[in-house]
């Protein structure tokens, strides 16, 4: 089992900035991806950016150019910086980490949420 906890959502106003944190409860170097996801109430949850093991990095078309995804291994963390944010971000953010058995089945672990609002 992992635990994953999430940290840095808030009230922001359009055009500005925050950094979302997820740490994990233990190492993820053998995972096979980590990264964030959002959700809207009636909607369904969309992929926002995921690190793959090995680097490869993945982001939704509308995150591109203003969000960015890095990770952490010493201290198990992974990080979303989203720049000028648009009050269509406005989710709860969270946090996925996947891994893979010899069998080749995944398995995901999910952070509680984070609230992101962009308003003025």
């Amino acid at each position: 089992q992992v635990q994953l906890v999430e940290s840095g959502g808030g009230l922001v106003q359009p055009g500005g900035s925050l950094r979302l944190s997820c740490a994990a409860s233990r190492s993820t170097i053998s995972m096979y991806s980590m990264g964030w996801y959002r959700q809207v109430p009636g909607k369904q949850r969309e992929l926002v950016a995921v690190i793959i093991s090995g680097g490869a990095i993945n982001y939704a078309d509308s995150g591109k150019g203003r969000f960015t995804i890095s990770r952490d291994n010493a201290k198990n963390t992974v990080h979303l910086q989203m720049d000028s944010l648009k009050p269509e971000d406005t989710a709860v953010y969270l946090c996925n980490l996947r891994t893979r058995d010899y069998s080749g089945r995944y398995y995901d672990y999910w952070g509680q949420g984070t609230q992101v609002t962009v308003s003025s």
